[in-house]
């Protein structure tokens, strides 16, 4: 009996002590959720999330889904099959530091930043967590114990630090999160340059014997440097076999995390995978530079200035001031005929600014229209003067080319590289359709074909973006006159952006990406291209030579410069004079007596009949 009331009173007791352990696991774990609620809360006063993404198998952070009433997103899996693409600020929950196990590239690119809090179990070191998560170029983490909700205490890792972590406690001011990659301390970032002047210079400092850039990209990488306290360490070429990078192998060395930050800038037109080049950091056009077309020879001025159009107007005018000075003196048409309206003696010599016999006692409406005659021919005279002193002193240009047809009828040819071809060919431009293959030159040498452009040579058209016929723009102001204009009529592309290669983890593109935008604001970018030239010449690159093809001009106007006006004043000289001598011999008299000889025998003949 006393054997059975034992093992009653026993039972009591374990199962007591059973519903005592429940409630204190019970207590312990809302405790736990509340103590993680009040770090989402303040995870998202800090910076906004309206998305949960969670990483493993069912821990505490999935019974905080249904209190946190927003979007949530499990992958017990530790992997997404689909490519992560909702355009929402998320935070990353993971129960174990091995739940995160993403293998999807895209999915790991888009929430490469995204803010990381890790539910430690057992015995795992917050410094080995860290070094797993560096590995994946994933820098912002935080982690918390399974005691969390005794201790407070939180860890969070610190990239350019030993240790990697920091432990902190969350009622305390201390930040959960931080930029780590503001202060590199002296970490390096990889570049190889593409040597492409003006925008990047590579030279040998004289005295620390270090390799250096100019240029105004060059100026962008090396600031950037600066502003993270980094260094820039330049890869070694000739490992990879190349002596001279080009675009194509920061490109290819950008891809295969070779460099970092390329410093070169890939075309719009050349690259349409986004994986390496990401934001502009320039928008610009891609045109001609052509040669400034020569000064016109001094003897074709005078047909410059005689335009049919104004020529037609004059006519008309002399007729109508002909028949007003006819009508208006005798007040009939009497003496209205064709000679004296076209070689009206007043009208003529009027309007071309000469003196003529003032008809005596004229009537009121006479001296309006002599008034009128004199007014339009001091417009005349003084228009045409003002034609021949401008373009005797600074004689116009031949015509300049206006489309891409008009190069067919042009003596220059288009010089440019088998690159540029093969692209424009690639991108079926219509433009370049357009030009024949008799007017292209194709350079396969890139550097023959930079040494031709910068020669300024004259006998080739240059395609060249805008960005860099600014530089040309501003050497050509130490020429006497510009060799060469940009004819932003004649571009193969008007909108073309240039971006700087980045491999395709870089944790820290963002801030570079928020640099280039600052640069841009603040004005740099248009200082140091307008510096482009000074360094060059600095660096023994560009000279202060006039390159220009200087045209000859003459001190003075030859006899040959006008030859044709005198030929042509030779040839009314003599059709007056024998106007003159016709007159003497009384010509016109005769023809009339014999016209009307004739007129009696025709009337004559009639009659008889």
């Amino acid at each position: 009996m006393t054997l059975g009331w034992l093992v009653i009173v026993l039972g009591c007791i374990g199962q007591l002590s059973a519903q005592i352990l429940i409630n204190t696991q019970t207590t312990d774990l809302e405790l736990l959720e509340g103590r993680l609620l009040g770090v989402l809360s303040r995870l998202n006063l800090e910076e906004e999330y309206n998305t949960v993404l969670v990483y493993g198998k069912e821990c505490v952070f999935h019974s905080l889904l249904r209190k946190l009433e927003i979007p949530a997103v499990t992958v017990p899996s530790g992997s997404t099959d689909y490519d992560w693409n909702f355009s929402t600020a998320t935070l990353v929950l993971s129960c174990g530091s091995d739940a995160d196990n993403e293998e999807n590239s895209y999915t790991l690119l888009k929430l490469q930043r995204t803010r990381r809090l890790i539910y430690l179990e057992g015995n795992s070191e917050p410094e080995s967590v860290c070094m797993k998560y560096a590995l994946k170029e994933q820098h912002n983490i935080a982690m918390v114990n399974s005691d969390f909700d005794q201790s407070d205490a939180f860890y969070s890792c610190r990239f350019f630090q030993t240790p990697s972590y920091v432990e902190g406690h969350i009622f305390k001011d201390q930040p959960i999160y931080i930029e780590n990659f503001k202060n590199m301390r002296g970490a390096t970032i990889r570049t190889a340059p593409d040597s492409l002047v003006p925008r990047t210079i590579v030279y040998r400092d004289e005295r620390s014997g270090e390799t250096k850039m100019l240029g105004y990209l060059a100026h962008m990488i090396n600031t950037y440097v600066q502003r993270l306290n980094a260094k820039l360490q330049f890869i070694d070429t000739m490992e990879f076999g190349v002596k001279k990078a080009s675009v194509l192998d920061v490109m290819k060395w950008a891809k295969e995390d070779i460099v970092d930050i390329g410093t070169a800038l890939a075309s719009s037109l050349q690259f349409k995978d986004m994986d390496t080049v990401w934001y502009p950091y320039l928008l610009t056009g891609y045109c001609l530079m052509v040669p400034v077309p020569a000064k016109i020879p001094y003897n074709l001025v005078y047909s410059k200035i005689v335009d049919p159009l104004v020529l037609s107007i004059i006519f008309v005018m002399l007729c109508l001031f002909s028949v007003l000075i006819i009508y208006t003196q005798h007040l009939s048409w009497k003496n209205l005929t064709l000679a004296n309206v076209l070689l009206n003696d007043k009208s003529l010599r009027g309007l071309l600014g000469q003196s003529f016999p003032f008809p005596p006692n004229p009537s009121k409406h006479l001296k309006l229209i002599i008034f009128v005659l004199c007014f339009a021919s001091l417009m005349i005279t003084t228009m045409y003067e003002a034609y021949l002193q401008s373009y005797f002193t600074q004689p116009p240009s031949e015509p300049y080319i206006r489309s891409f047809r008009d190069i067919g009828n042009s003596p220059l040819r288009i010089a440019l590289t088998r690159m540029e071809v093969n692209v424009l060919t690639s991108l079926n431009n219509s433009h370049f359709r357009e030009i024949g293959e008799d007017h292209l030159m194709i350079v396969e040498d890139i550097s023959e074909y930079l040494v031709l452009r910068d020669s300024f040579n004259t006998s080739f058209i240059f395609p060249v973006s805008v960005d860099r016929w600014t530089s040309y723009e501003e050497q050509q102001k130490l020429f006497a006159e510009p060799a060469f204009y940009l004819a932003t009529d004649l571009c193969f592309n008007q909108f073309m952006l240039f971006s700087p290669p980045l491999r395709r983890y870089l944790p820290h593109r963002h801030l570079f990406e928020n640099h280039m935008m600052q640069q841009h604001e603040f004005g740099l970018v248009n200082f140091w291209k307008s510096q482009s030239v000074i360094e060059m010449i600095r660096l023994g690159l560009a000279s202060m030579e006039d390159l220009s093809k200087k045209r000859n001009v003459e001190d003075s106007l030859l006899l040959d410069d006008i030859s044709w006006i005198l030929k042509l004043y030779l040839g009314a000289m003599l059709i007056s004079s024998c106007c003159f001598i016709l007159e003497i011999l009384r010509c016109g008299e005769r023809c009339k007596q014999l016209w009307q000889c004739r007129l009696y025998k025709k009337a004559k003949h009639y009659i008889h009949k």
